[in-house]
């Protein structure tokens, strides 16, 4: 009987130490988050990415401003001038001598505007340059530079997406806020302000309201890629921003000359859709179908025909009867790498040979090009005189000059 209950003393005996020993291994095994290289976290702590993202906006808040579009109007029982604001957006800084990009729509219409810095220091601005084409203006102020930090600028080329974005700006008023979210898509096209495409725009699911609008798309690193833009209406977590390729492209320029240098044709059309050739079933080049010249442009001197007959296809007007450029400098028109590389290679003084289909006959011009002079949409608070749709006395239609109803181009 003793025997037995020392033979079952042993035996618990060495379960319970077994026991242990299991325990203690299991506790020893590191958890999920040590195994993928991240710190436990208890209560009131952080991860590393999200320490990651605070000092990101550390680093990146001081650069974006707060920009107040301002209307000058009288009192109509002293007569004196007043400024009143009229709208509201964000910038950022882009060098230590005080200049401020955005967007042209932020400041589009106004007769001046004001600065804000995160130091909540306002500051007035004067418009320096603008690109309506682009939607972009730069703003510069008098600032002392130790109240500046510009942004660094990456390389919008080189996005995938999935890539982690962040967006700081102002929406509704609410000064340096922070969304985050992913590249969604690239090589987005939309229609700026002067009702010209913008293309290879990046897409991203960050949140995107009213006031964001001229502030910084930010990588993972805190170099901007792009400037926030515009959302699509009606749809949620769908935000657009210009990449900061085309914004570097065009700095320079409005720098230097206030507005955008470039080489004017003064032709405006669309590449001709598929779908008009089964619907017309008629002889048609491919090309570039030319609706509308503008007047007054190296086009109209040489010559170039654009549309006389309207006909909607798919919901949107098309102008029909114009010239169709099947050829640029020798080389095939046949979409829109070839015009861009086309356009590209001009130069103002230069000329460009442009092999037409007219009347069923092939037609070659020679033309000079010259630089494109300032529209009158081209300038802040004139956008009420973009040209509208009309009809001239001869019946020939020139509607649209400066718009782009559909997917028109203008160069």
């Amino acid at each position: 009987m003793r025997a037995s209950r020392l033979v079952l003393c042993l035996t618990l005996l060495i379960a319970g130490f077994g026991t242990g020993i299991w325990w203690s291994a299991v506790n020893a095994r590191p958890s999920a988050a040590t195994r993928s290289g991240q710190r436990p976290v208890g209560p009131g702590q952080i991860t590393d990415g999200e320490r990651a993202t605070v000092d990101l906006f550390h680093r990146a808040a001081p650069s974006v401003v707060f920009i107040t579009s301002l209307a000058v109007r009288r009192n109509a029982f002293r007569l004196n001038l007043m400024q009143i604001p009229r709208g509201s957006g964000s910038g950022f800084i882009w060098d230590e001598q005080g200049h401020v990009v955005t967007n042209f729509h932020v400041i589009q219409g106004g007769d001046a505007a004001r600065v804000t810095l995160a130091d909540q220091s306002t500051w007035d601005a004067k418009l320096v340059g603008a690109a309506p084409e682009k939607d972009l203006a730069v703003l510069k102020i008098d600032t002392p530079a130790d109240r500046l930090q510009p942004i660094p600028i990456g390389r919008a080329s080189d996005l995938l997406v999935g890539q982690q974005v962040y967006a700081i700006g102002n929406p509704f008023g609410l000064d340096h806020t922070l969304t985050t979210g992913v590249i969604s898509a690239l090589g987005r096209e939309i229609d700026s302000v002067a009702r010209t495409p913008i293309r290879d725009v990046i897409q991203t699911d960050a949140a995107i309201n009213p006031g964001n609008s001229g502030g910084p798309l930010y990588d993972r690193c805190g170099q901007v890629i792009g400037i926030t833009t515009a959302i699509l209406p009606d749809a949620q977590s769908i935000g657009f921003a210009i990449p900061s390729n085309l914004i570097q492209g065009v700095m320079p320029s409005l720098l230097e000359h206030g507005r955008l240098i470039r080489p004017w044709l003064g032709v405006q059309g669309q590449f001709v859709p598929p779908a008009l050739k089964r619907l017309l079933r008629i002889p048609l080049a491919n090309g570039f179908l030319v609706e509308a010249v503008e007047p007054g442009s190296p086009a109209e001197k040489a010559g170039v025909r654009d549309g006389e007959f309207e006909l909607t296809l798919g919901g949107a007007p098309i102008l029909l009867g114009g010239d169709i450029i099947t050829e640029v400098n020798g080389s095939k028109l046949d979409g829109m790498d070839k015009l861009d590389h086309a356009l590209s290679s001009l130069t103002i003084g230069g000329s460009i040979q442009l092999t037409v289909f007219r009347d069923n006959k092939t037609v070659h011009l020679d033309i000079g090009i010259i630089e494109r002079p300032i529209m009158p949409w081209d300038l802040p608070g004139r956008q009420d005189d973009l040209p509208t749709p009309t009809s001239h006395t001869d019946a020939h239609p020139r509607p649209w000059i400066g718009t782009a109803p559909g997917r028109r181009i203008s160069f």
